[in-house]
């Protein structure tokens, strides 16, 4: 019940943002197209810069987000081949895009927090660039090609400025260049916008469901048993592999990729959806029904795991 109790209260402030989302585009009719462009286009690319420039690159902890990173892009074109079967029009992309990532940020970092000591905290922060990168890159790009070709997607990544970001920062990173002190709090700052405007999007991409019908029951029961069955099975299925056989990472990472794991729908495939126009309020819904479910889901799972 204790940790039942804390995990509450961490993810609890998260839904208030929700509330603030659906007020500013109701009543306040803020633009949420705007918004998504913020996230995207400023806020993610700083972030990533400033993690990426400041973390420590030995073997074990780049192996992590290059994993994740790779597993994500190898689900996503499955399930897309897979589900091109099941849908006709652009909801397989948007599925494919959406399952093969997780909201390792927003609900992910505060788990870390709670559940992991200090230093494997910063392992989870460094990974969480996986989640991304792989959603400005891989990601926009299958969501994208549900109605662009292959050569106009991959010209609308290669805009994307989060890929240039972290570029930059693996190279200041290996030159010894450090971020100067006056921008330390700055990028704490940063996390925090990035946060809030994330689940703020969320309720702004809600202002419909009221009155349109975007409950696809068959998308919310398919896009749930990926998330939250099929990710956690595949990573205990490596940490066996490698605890018995491999023996790369210790125990610490494995706590840190199992969490990993069993994050739910991420906030930001709402964001590359209302870019995109993919059915934005579709993706709205799933993401705020994964997110409720989640709060019963995470306790469970780990205390499954630890036992």
């Amino acid at each position: 019940m204790s940790i039942f109790l804390s995990l509450l209260g961490k993810i609890l402030p998260l839904y208030f943002s929700i509330i603030l989302g659906i007020i500013s585009t109701s009543i306040l009719k803020c633009n949420k197209d705007t918004i998504a462009k913020i996230l995207l286009f400023i806020l993610a690319p700083l972030i990533v810069f400033s993690a990426t420039i400041n973390v420590k690159l030995i073997p074990s902890v780049l192996f992590m987000p290059i994993f994740f990173f790779l597993l994500s892009s190898i689900m996503a074109f499955i399930l897309l081949k897979i589900f091109k079967n099941v849908w006709s029009d652009n909801t397989s992309n948007l599925l494919a895009f959406s399952t093969s990532t997780g909201n390792t940020g927003n609900i992910g970092i505060p788990l870390a927090i709670l559940f992991l000591e200090p230093k494997l905290v910063d392992v989870f922060i460094f990974t969480v660039l996986a989640s991304i990168l792989y959603q400005n890159s891989v990601g926009y790009y299958i969501t994208a090609k549900g109605f662009f070709s292959a050569k106009e997607s991959l010209t609308k990544v290669l805009k994307l400025p989060v890929i240039y970001a972290f570029i930059l920062g693996i190279t200041f990173n290996l030159l010894d260049i450090k971020m100067p002190l006056m921008f330390v709090d700055y990028s704490n700052y940063l996390k925090g916008a990035y946060a809030i405007l994330g689940m703020m999007l969320l309720g702004m991409g809600m202002e419909d469901i009221k009155t349109q019908n975007f409950l696809d029951k068959k998308f919310i029961t398919y896009t749930l048993a990926i998330k939250f069955i099929l990710w956690p099975l595949l990573i205990l299925i490596f940490i066996f592999i490698d605890k018995n056989f491999m023996h790369f990472l210790n125990d610490g990472f494995y706590k840190v990729m199992f969490l990993f794991s069993i994050v739910p729908l991420a906030a930001n495939t709402v964001t590359v959806a209302t870019l995109l126009n993919v059915k934005p309020q579709k993706m709205s819904l799933a993401v705020f029904i994964s997110t409720l479910v989640s709060l019963f889901y995470i306790p469970l799972m780990i205390f499954l795991y630890t036992n």
